[in-house]
């Protein structure tokens, strides 16, 4: 677990932390825990597994059909683009 410093926090702020963690019974670290996670990973942000998977669905895509993809790839390294 990362551990975090807030330096120069005004006192108001505080203030306000302390009443919004009171009012939803935690402690004020759980407060500002629970504010930065709804910041940096909001509850609508585009999941790239969940996308693909709804991707799949729409068009019918099977196991059967992946794994028929699979059996054809080509694995050979790419070759890098030359700027000739």
């Amino acid at each position: 677990m990362v551990a975090v410093t807030i330096r120069n926090l005004s006192e108001e702020a505080h203030r306000a932390l302390k009443v919004r963690a009171a009012q939803h019974n935690r402690s004020t670290e759980a407060e500002m825990r629970a504010i930065l996670e709804a910041a940096a990973r909001p509850e609508g942000r585009l999941r790239l597994g969940t996308a693909l998977s709804e991707i799949g669905r729409k068009y019918g895509l099977t196991n059967a059909d992946v794994e028929a993809i699979e059996q054809v790839r080509d694995r050979r390294p790419a070759e890098p683009m030359r700027f000739e």
